[in-house]
């Protein structure tokens, strides 16, 4: 039907119409980014008492004095027991990714409200940088060999020293665990091997352990590749990470097509002699699986890092 044919209120309608459809489809799209396909997060009813969530800005050397968001997680209880100090978990975001999925999507702030509630785990601080100049740029949380690309050790030194001078952290290595999922599992083991003694727990979760061949990171030539390939680098780290009692926790889905390389690299540690856990799981690499295992992986670190 022409629009010269509508009355003036059926103009207004058919506009109201379609601005609704609009609004409608921009907020789908809006809560599928945050929450893929999940409902929001939602404590279970016997969480009598929530943990909360602060911004920081986070100035690095390693970037250039660039101020990086780190997205920071307080236990329940943090602010009522002004004496307590408490182990951290660094929980590295994928690509194309955000800190905050770990609190809108995998639910790791639920998961710790509950299990705290429950007392079946020790609380901890969790802390979630922003690994990027960009949702879509691409960091892999690793020491670029452009200027000012000091990606890992902005994580290991610069967020480190930040966290514990201005929280109430247990400032040790026995205390300090790091995670992450797909990219930031391959971060978190990648920072692991460079920086020994700054973390006792590493998780990955769906993560890789041979770093993908991007130019702009890594050089025309790719040099900075082999230094930054975990599979590979693990045996020059190995005898450190033996006499430091390091602990790896690894899991895959069986559907996942990086699955090989973690299992090759679940072999390198049995050789190596450096305790591990490897775990393959029904699933692929999705939200699914990260979600699912969240208690999971929560448990590990709060069992295995240390608590004043």
């Amino acid at each position: 039907m022409s629009a010269r044919w509508l009355t003036p209120v059926a103009v207004v309608v058919l506009a109201t119409f379609i601005a609704v459809g609009f609004v409608g489809v921009d907020r789908y799209g809006t809560n599928y980014w945050l929450y893929r396909g999940f409902p929001p997060p939602h404590d279970p009813a016997f969480v009598t008492q929530r943990g909360s969530v602060e911004h920081i800005s986070v100035a690095s050397q390693a970037l250039g004095g660039r101020s990086q968001q780190v997205y920071v997680y307080l236990p329940p209880g943090y602010a009522s027991h002004p004496a307590k100090r408490y182990p951290v978990l660094y929980l590295l975001h994928g690509f194309p990714g955000r800190p905050l999925a770990f609190l809108l999507t995998v639910r790791m702030g639920v998961v710790e409200d509950a299990l705290v509630a429950e007392h079946q785990a020790q609380p901890l601080i969790l802390v979630m940088p922003f690994g990027s100049t960009g949702t879509f740029t691409d960091k892999e949380w690793a020491n670029g060999l452009g200027p000012s690309e000091g990606w890992r050790t902005f994580v290991s030194r610069d967020v480190v020293r930040a966290i514990d001078a201005n929280y109430r952290t247990i400032a040790s290595r026995t205390a300090r665990g790091i995670g992450g999922l797909s990219e930031g599992g391959y971060g978190a083991i990648n920072i692991a091997l460079h920086a020994p003694k700054e973390f006792s727990l590493v998780e990955s979760w769906s993560g890789y352990e041979v770093a993908v061949h991007n130019h702009s990171i890594f050089g025309r030539q790719l040099a900075g590749l082999a230094p930054n390939t975990p599979l590979d680098g693990l045996r020059v780290s190995a005898s450190m990470l033996r006499r430091l009692h390091t602990y790896f926790w690894v899991y895959t889905g069986k559907d996942d097509s990086l699955r090989r390389e973690n299992r090759a690299f679940a072999s390198e540690l049995t050789a190596a002699g450096i305790p591990h856990t490897y775990l393959e799981l029904r699933g692929g690499h999705n939200w699914a699986l990260w979600r699912g295992m969240a208690w999971r992986s929560y448990l590990v670190a709060s069992r295995r890092l240390s608590h004043a």
